[in-house]
């Protein structure tokens, strides 16, 4: 299986720098076996049938870019040095580990200052990142990044507009309550409470899961053999009452859907046995074709960059030469691709 198995051709002009308003008005296909439907995300409600069930990731996007000015004490005041941080994932102490542009300009014990009071200190170096540990933790960390840090918009976007305080609201879904995310779970951005209680007279449940998005979403793939490739790893966790709303809902014979290809992983993770169970942990999971699904019954999906992991999942639900066929579709009939983009909806 080739990396070059998963390659398209995506016009520069297909991918979205803005999300749709209102949300639920982006567009949707819906890609089944042998047919492909142009619809809007709020015909989900008459795609989804009574008794199927939603799985949300819960997840909230820190505001994860700062820029900071390094401290150093020297005699010829060339101890200050403006340097641009991104968090990348939480240390079990509440310290980040972040990168840095540029690397070259920190040392270990380097003192950080930020706006608003804000520093940290360069508890650890390596060749590639930085550990900060601030002057806060917690709940007063959060409060300080949503006031002086940007959100970490994805690389496609930030090389073609700088984010700005829209994008606090923009990259954050309306269900987001465990902080720790630097990337959103962007099939989630599609829904607002119209739609949520739209669907819910519809007789569709909502389960909720927390997996952490971390940057490595956006590595790409190097190996030409994608089966050698190895996935980042992020935490998640299912819980037992949330095990146990899936379980009943595959019991009663309804259909459960993750909302993004992050829950679905987090839900293939915990179902490895065979049947859903509780999970809290690290995933490495990676799903190409060839997978056996034993939680999922469908996903729904933003659309993905031509050779990534997530173009992978997809097709391993699918069919390889199905989505293909589908993008092509998307490509054709100017779908908007990637975080801010339109949305498909994928039943096997």
């Amino acid at each position: 299986m080739k990396l070059s198995d998963f390659d398209f051709e995506l016009p520069e002009d297909l991918i979205a720098t803005r999300p749709a308003r209102p949300r639920s008005s982006a567009r949707l296909m819906v890609v089944e076996p042998e047919t492909t439907t142009d619809a809007a995300v709020t015909d989900l409600v008459s795609w989804l049938r009574p008794g199927d069930r939603l799985v949300l990731n819960n997840t909230k996007v820190i505001p994860a870019r700062l820029n900071g000015v390094r401290l150093r004490d020297t005699t010829d005041g060339s101890g200050r040095a403006k340097c641009e941080f991104t968090l990348i994932e939480a240390q079990p102490n509440g310290a980040w580990k972040a990168l840095v542009r540029p690397l070259r300009k920190l040392r270990d014990g380097d003192l950080v200052e930020f706006d608003g009071g804000l520093t940290a200190q360069v508890s650890e170096r390596t060749s590639q990142d930085v550990v900060l540990t601030f002057n806060s933790d917690g709940k007063a960390l959060e409060d300080a990044l949503n006031v002086v840090g940007q959100m970490p918009l994805p690389p496609y976007i930030a090389a073609k507009r700088t984010p700005d305080r829209q994008d606090h609201d923009d990259y954050q879904t309306i269900w987001a309550r465990h902080a720790g995310a630097v990337a959103a779970p962007t099939a989630s951005l599609h829904f607002d409470a119209p739609l949520l209680e739209a669907l819910r007279a519809r007789g569709v449940a909502f389960t909720e899961v927390t997996l952490h998005v971390g940057a490595g979403t956006f590595l790409p793939v190097k190996v030409e053999d994608v089966t050698t490739h190895r996935m980042h790893a992020e935490w998640g966790e299912v819980t037992a009452e949330a095990a146990e709303s899936i379980a009943r809902t595959k019991a009663d014979g309804g259909r459960v859907i993750p909302v993004g290809t992050t829950a679905l992983r987090l839900l293939e993770t915990a179902g490895r046995s065979g049947a859903i169970a509780p999970f809290r942990g690290e995933t490495e999971i990676f799903i190409y074709p060839g997978f056996t699904f034993r939680v999922a019954d469908g996903l729904m999906t933003n659309f993905h960059l031509p050779q990534s992991t997530l173009l992978m999942l997809v097709s391993a639900l699918m069919g390889r030469d199905r989505m293909l066929a589908a993008y092509a579709h998307a490509v054709a009939e100017r779908y908007r691709f990637f975080s801010y983009g339109d949305a498909s909806l994928l039943l096997p």
